[in-house]
């Protein structure tokens, strides 16, 4: 693993470091000088050990920052004391002084305090350099259990919001998701829509062939929707062999034109589940898009599909209904099309 160090100190200041941390693969060097733009670069792209000269100015205020930062924590930060007042200080008032500044060091951020004399013998600067690579160690090993904690959090995180059968996103994830995507289409001004899709007679697929084969007719279906959306369309078990679809970047019509392929995609070709057994099934869609007087949640959103899905199922499955709100203050429409047919049939139904 390559570790990323950042310096704040001058040029100088390098050429006292041990020759592995510059000349080595397994470090990536960057030098700062300014506090500010110190401070800046850890925003962006936090290292994974910060080295600290502490005669330069504004040391002592990154140090303080550093600590303040609770999401920036892992990062360790080494303070090298090079200050001419603190080395006077220390040969004449020995060890007990020294131990009083490297409290004080540590409790201002730093996670390690290394002393930068500025006449050293060759075992003094042999020994000097040992210990800063011992200090890069420890900090190689925070680093690297923050990245294993990260990878961790992140698995979970993904069962969590996995549904194990379909592998699709579950339900628990649209409620995360569907907020964010509300968020984004309302700041950017672009249009959100969404589809909820239900199979069609499902429970006499179970009941006649069993569960077993029932759970395979969902992966199969899902498969072959995950191939035939489009990249900005994202899909979700939403609870049994109920799925929701929230469709970026997509107008009220555009979301009848991909609710209607998924419904032909589905119908026009059966599903092996082995060598022996092809089952033929049919879904019925609700499509809705977002209005402003959704709320942020998109539970509104949601309950639109959710009675489209209901009017097509009641009107004979195996079709489409779409509801699109022109204003505030006018009657909804619906627009519903049977996936065979290729006209549009308007209801005054709302």
């Amino acid at each position: 693993m390559s570790i990323s160090i950042l310096v704040f100190g001058s040029n100088t200041f390098l050429t006292t470091l041990p020759d592995q941390i510059s000349c080595s693969d397994a470090f990536s060097v960057e030098v700062i000088t300014n506090v500010n733009q110190a401070v800046s670069r850890i925003q962006t792209t936090p290292p994974d050990i910060i080295l600290v000269q502490a005669s330069l100015d504004g040391s002592m205020e990154l140090c303080g920052w550093l600590k303040d930062q609770t999401k920036l924590s892992w990062i360790y930060c080494i303070m090298f004391e090079d200050r001419p007042q603190q080395l006077t200080q220390r040969g004449k008032y020995g060890l007990h002084r020294e131990l009083e500044m490297t409290a004080a060091a540590l409790r201002q951020g730093a996670d390690a305090y290394i002393w930068q004399l500025p006449e050293q013998t060759l075992a003094e600067l042999s020994a000097n350099h040992q210990l800063i690579l011992s200090q890069l160690t420890v900090g190689l090993r925070k680093a690297q259990k923050y990245r294993d904690l990260l990878r961790t959090n992140d698995l979970l995180s993904a069962i969590a919001l996995s549904d194990t059968l379909t592998e699709l996103n579950n339900r628990r994830a649209l409620e995360w998701d569907l907020p964010r995507q509300i968020q984004k289409a309302r700041t950017q001004e672009i249009p959100l829509s969404l589809i909820m899709l239900d199979v069609d007679y499902f429970k006499n697929v179970n009941d006649t062939y069993g569960h077993l084969v029932g759970d395979r007719l969902l992966q199969l279906l899902c498969t072959r929707m995950r191939h035939n959306l489009r990249f900005q369309d994202t899909p979700f078990r939403y609870g049994g062999e109920e799925f929701v679809v929230i469709l970026g970047k997509t107008t009220a019509d555009e979301a009848l034109i991909v609710a209607r392929r998924l419904n032909r995609l589905v119908s026009e070709q059966p599903f092996a589940i082995n060598n022996k057994l092809a089952i033929d099934i049919t879904i019925s869609l609700g499509t809705a898009s977002l209005v402003a007087a959704d709320d942020e949640r998109g539970e509104s959103l949601l309950n639109r599909a959710d009675q489209c899905l209901l009017q097509a199922k009641a009107a004979g499955r195996n079709r489409v209904i779409g509801c699109e709100y022109l204003s505030p203050i006018s009657h909804g429409k619906n627009v519903s099309s049977h996936s065979t047919e290729s006209s549009v049939a308007l209801s005054t139904d709302s």
